[in-house]
C-alpha cells in the first residue's frame, strides 16, 4: 500500500489549481532576494502572499472601500486562534458566511 506524501498531495493541489486557470510558480522562483519576490522570508515561512491577497480581494470585490479590504485582509491573515485547526474552521466560518450572502 503506498502513503500518501506530501509532495503527491501538493503536486495534485497545484494541477488542479492550474487547470482552473491560476498560474503555477515555482517557489524559489518567487523567494525573498530574487527578482520577482513574493515573499518576504528567505526561510520560507511565509503562509501568505501579502500582495496577492490584497489584488484577489480587490478583484472579488471592486465596490469594497479601501477600509473594508483592509479589514477583510486583517481578518484573513491574523492568528486569533490558539491552533491551526481552529483557525482553519474560523476562516471556513468566514468563507460559508460569505456564499450565504
Amino acid at each position: 500500500m503506498s502513503a500518501f506524501t506530501e509532495s503527491i498531495v501538493e503536486d495534485a493541489a497545484l494541477a488542479w489549481f492550474k487547470a482552473l486557470g491560476y498560474a503555477v510558480l515555482h517557489g524559489p522562483a518567487i523567494a525573498a532576494g530574487e527578482p520577482g519576490p513574493e515573499r518576504s522570508d528567505p526561510n520560507y515561512r511565509d503562509v501568505v502572499l501579502e500582495r496577492r491577497l490584497r489584488q484577489t480581494l480587490e478583484r472579488l470585490n471592486p465596490n469594497l472601500p479601501a477600509e473594508a479590504l483592509e479589514d477583510a485582509f486583517r481578518k484573513l491573515t491574523r492568528a486569533d486562534a490558539p491552533s491551526l485547526l481552529e483557525r482553519n474552521r474560523a476562516v471556513h466560518r468566514m468563507l460559508a458566511r460569505l456564499s450565504q450572502l
